[in-house]
């Protein structure tokens, strides 16, 4: 009688779906075991933000059924238990089944239904695949700085290759290639759309194919206006070609100016620092090691302020929330550039990086050529 009963709720989840997707309706249907009395949530992930469309507490088979109006252009949702999400597109009234298990719904399910989602769950396990290795990274000890950071670039052009060459440039008009432009690693997108020139060129693909298949579309204006900006922005970069920063140029070569807003609302310059010394400084709070960099500064900060020593802290953090709540108790000036600009003018590819300004306000050098930073302060105040 409890077999019989569960092929019944089956089949009256199948007639409903069908009925819902005769009505312009899509349907997202399937089971999650072992996550009884759970509550799995549908939403959908909207440029706007999150939004929950339904709801349902799990029985003991684990059989869920959602449905909703079909969207004009592709769209993205998500199955949730808890911090645990399988990510989805819908483009038409489809039905799109899903088979999971709990726990680590996240990487134990099985898609039918979309090619999208299908690729989607591919992208997903890579990306969850690429985290874990880049933490491993971070955390071999027996490794330096550099050859962790020099590995890491290695990685991520790796799988940049891998996902432009089979998905993004194979099939861009799919919602699958659009899900991977803005997949990231910690806090970062994999994919940078403002100043690197390969990664732009991914997203005008993107963006391209979609105006075509899709016109109109919220999310492809959003693509189009994402990648003229970051054409932009590689253009200037290159008429700026001449003033990057190496290691071997850097001797007495004046500053190049920013212009930031700091955690108080004030714009703060280089220039007007002239006759102190300033430690540029290059940081991301989302870096693991971000509690001891802060305390080495704040060390140097205490120790030499008072004889003429300024730090210019510029955060790369795209959570400006985030970003003011890590440096409300910092004395030295914090500004924000969630574009990256600032630090592609200076060179900097990854951080954390510093520079050393003196007090005619020359750029004098970069972390590379300096041993001992502290020793390199006291010689310059």
């Amino acid at each position: 009688m409890k077999n019989d009963s569960r092929w019944l709720v089956l089949i009256a989840t199948s007639v409903f779906c069908l009925m819902s997707c005769q009505q312009q309706k899509f349907c997202v249907k399937g089971t999650v075991e072992g996550a009884e009395d759970s509550v799995l949530y549908f939403e959908n992930v909207s440029l706007t933000g999150l939004q929950t469309l339904d709801s349902v507490k799990l029985s003991s088979d684990g059989s869920f059924s959602f449905s909703a109006e079909r969207p004009e252009a592709p769209e993205f949702y998500i199955l949730r238990i808890a911090d645990q999400i399988i990510n989805l597109s819908i483009d038409s009234t489809e039905t799109v089944t899903v088979r999971a298990q709990w726990p680590g719904m996240s990487a134990r399910y099985e898609v039918e239904g979309s090619e999208s989602c299908t690729d989607i769950r591919e992208l997903s396990l890579k990306q969850q695949d690429l985290q874990r290795r880049a933490i491993a990274l971070e955390q071999n000890r027996s490794m330096t700085r550099q050859e962790v950071v020099d590995s890491l670039d290695r990685m991520l052009r790796a799988y940049k290759k891998d996902v432009t060459t089979r998905y993004i440039y194979q099939h861009p008009e799919r919602a699958s290639s659009y899900f991977a432009l803005f997949q990231t690693l910690g806090q970062w997108l994999i994919f940078n759309p403002r100043n690197n020139r390969d990664d732009v060129k991914a997203f005008a693909a993107v963006a391209t194919s979609w105006d075509t298949f899709h016109p109109g579309a919220l999310r492809g204006e959003n693509l189009h206006n994402i990648a003229i900006e970051g054409m932009n922005n590689t253009r200037l970069a290159a008429a700026r070609q001449t003033q990057q920063l190496s290691d071997d140029v850097i001797v007495a070569s004046g500053v190049l100016e920013l212009n930031l807003t700091d955690n108080h609302g004030q714009v703060r310059t280089l220039t007007e620092l002239k006759g102190r010394v300033v430690l540029l400084d290059f940081h991301t709070f989302s870096l693991p090691d971000s509690p001891q960099r802060i305390l080495m500064l704040r060390e140097l900060y205490n120790k030499y302020h008072a004889r003429g020593l300024e730090i210019y802290q510029v955060s790369l953090d795209a959570d400006e929330h985030f970003w003011r709540q890590m440096t409300i108790q910092l004395p030295w000036i914090c500004v924000r550039d969630a574009s990256g600009q600032s630090a592609a003018m200076y060179n900097v590819p990854t951080v954390p990086e510093f520079f050393l300004i003196d007090r005619d306000n020359n750029l004098q050098k970069r972390s590379s050529q300096i041993s001992d930073v502290e020793a390199e302060i006291k010689s310059m105040l």
